[in-house]
This record gives structure tokens, sequence and C-alpha cells, in this order.
């Protein structure tokens, strides 16, 4: 029933990089009056967002300036790298597969195992149980996973719901195999009738580019995107995510005999703070163990969870061993949630591209 336990794996360290350009939602336009831009921020918890702007960036150049550091400061050599994994739903390419790029620029062999996972809010999740799956065993011994997006390309600026909430990042998460070691506790699940809920209609192959792709829409709520940009169904997502992570949590908790009382944080997907507010206390875990970075990030998709653990926990990962819940919920409808252990591993600062 979706739980799975990846023994003899451990995490070894975790890097993340984001664009240099900052965006102030305090002067955002389309957020309205003072007081109204007071009330977004207040709910939401974005204050600011690292953003590409007009720059030619793409997830996999944030990713690669991640993986380029933590390859450095971990001293492994890039041909003992046996499997790479981008998760992302922003890649560079409709074919082919943005991993095959990454492989080369990294100077990784041309044995490595290579692929791309479509997915964005769980990415994270999915991406350690895929590559912790392909470690357990010992035939590979060393994996990269690549999780991120630069989201605010694919949000109409116009589109006050969307597009003040997002930011764009880069992680890498490197793992290898250590026999013996307990590993990785996981649980995932999918619910696809929930599709609809968080889509871009137009630009894949079920309804591909067209003349009227373009075109700018404005609906009764004020926001004006084109069939190329995000819809949110934010009600259904609200409801979505705090009712599946909460229970998703327990659900791992209870199913591996975990007391919830020894987890020392819970890392959850940076959706906007009244929805994860509403997981925190459903959960009635203390502030002290939930951090945050959407004040300084926003919601950056499958990098959000690492990219928190990298700008809030780097002191406490790199000096004493944690025990950790992490959880990621939203578009698909896909969730999942995982528990692991670390013991001082390389967290360097975040890299500003």
């Amino acid at each position: 029933m979706g739980f799975q336990h990846f023994r003899n794996v451990e995490i070894c360290g975790i890097a993340a990089c984001v664009p240099n350009n900052v965006e102030d939602n305090r002067l955002l336009d389309i957020l309205g009056t003072g007081e109204q831009k007071f009330k977004f921020i207040e709910t939401t918890g974005v204050v600011t967002r690292h953003v590409i702007g007009n720059q030619s960036i793409c997830t996999s150049d944030l990713c690669l300036k991640a993986a380029e550091k933590l390859l450095n400061d971990l001293n492994w050599d890039k041909q003992e790298v046996d499997c790479l994994i981008f998760v992302s739903q922003t890649h560079d390419y409709i074919m082919p597969a943005t991993s095959c790029i990454l492989q080369k620029k990294l100077g990784l062999s041309d044995e490595c195992f290579a692929i791309d996972i479509s997915l964005g809010c769980s990415g994270w999740i999915y991406g350690i149980s895929t590559i912790a799956a392909l470690l357990q065993n010992g035939y590979f011994k060393k994996g990269l996973l690549l999780a991120g997006d630069t989201s605010s390309v694919t949000k109409s600026h116009k589109d006050k719901s969307t597009y003040p909430l997002f930011g764009d990042s880069g992680t890498v998460t490197a793992i290898q195999y250590k026999e013996g070691n307990d590993g990785l506790k996981v649980h995932t699940a999918t619910d696809g009738n929930g599709f609809k809920a968080i889509i871009i209609p137009h630009g894949g192959f079920r309804t591909f580019y067209n003349s009227k792709s373009t075109q700018e829409i404005e609906f009764t709520d004020g926001t004006i995107r084109s069939n190329l940009h995000t819809f949110i169904d934010g009600p259904a997502v609200f409801t979505f995510g705090i009712t599946k992570a909460p229970r998703s949590i327990l659900g791992l908790l209870n199913y591996f005999e975990i007391d919830i009382q020894d987890i020392d944080y819970f890392i959850l997907h940076q959706a906007n703070k009244m929805l994860n507010e509403q997981i925190r206390k459903k959960l009635k875990l203390p502030i002290s163990k939930v951090p945050y970075s959407l004040d300084e990030y926003g919601n950056t998709s499958s990098a959000s969870i690492p990219l928190t653990m990298v700008t809030k926990l780097k002191k406490e990962l790199e000096n004493k061993p944690c025990k950790l819940v992490a959880c990621g919920f939203g578009v698909g409808f896909s969730w999942g949630t995982i528990y692991f252990e670390t013991d001082k591993i390389i967290c360097p600062e975040v890299i500003k591209y």
C-alpha cells in the first residue's frame, strides 16, 4: 500500500542554487494596494523570490552549479557516479532527456544510468525513492538526484493567484550505497482524478502548441493568462494538501512504528504558509520543528524540500545526527513522505547564479 523500505543507502550531502535576481512581493503591482500586499504576504508567507527574470537560465543550469559544488566538497570521483536522476517539469527540451545533457556537462562516465522524472512538488520524494531503489543492492554505489524548477517561466505575470507564489531553484542530493545502513522509509501515493487542478493546458502532445496557445484570456477574478501558463484550482489544491499530507506522514510513522516525538525536523513542501500551518497544527508539531524557506524563496516546486534543508538546517545537518521526515504534495495529484537519518552530511551555502 505505497510503503517501501530501501536499505543500505545513505544521503551524503545536499546543495542548492538559486538565481541572483530577486523579486519583492511588497513591490509587485499586480498584488494591488499596500494593504492587499500585506494580506497576501501574511497568508502565503512569501515575501521575496529568486527568479530567472530575463536571464537565459534553465533549471538544469541551476542544478549543474549545485552538483559541481557538491561533488567538489564531497571529493567524489565523477567517474564513480553510477546514476543521475533529473526531476523537473521545466526540462531543456521536449527531447532529448535533460539528464543526458547533465551527464555530459558534469563529465560523468558514459556508463552512467541517466533518466528524467516529470514531477513537481512531490518530485524530491519520488526521486529519492527511485535512486535508492537503484542503489540498495550494491550494483550501483553512488548517485545524484538533481531536482528543481524554473516555475516563474510558466506563470503569467498578470496572474496574482500564481506568479507571486513561485520561485526558481535547482538542487542536488548525493546518495551512496552503505551496507548495513537502515536507509530510507517511504510512502508514496497518486490520485490522477485531480490532474486538472494544476495544469498547463497547451504545449504537450494532448493539446499541442497552436495559434491560440499564446492568446491571453481575462478571467472573472481579474487574472490574465494564456493556455501556456499554469492554472491552479486553489481550493481543490488546499483541500488536497491538508488532507493527504498529514495522513501520509502519520501513515508512514505508524507503519514503520516510528515515534513522532523522536523526529528532529519535519520538512514540508513549501506550498504556502496557510496550507502548511494547517498541516503542522493537525499533526500537533511545534513551530521549532517545521522550518520554512517560503519567506525568502517562495514555492520552488521539487526543489523546496532540499532548498529548505540547505537554507534553514545547514548547521544542524553538518554538525549532528538528525532524524528527519519530509513530505511533498502537489501536481498530479501526487504525494509522498520519507523518513531518513543523516549524520553530519555536506551541506554548502546556497549558491547564487
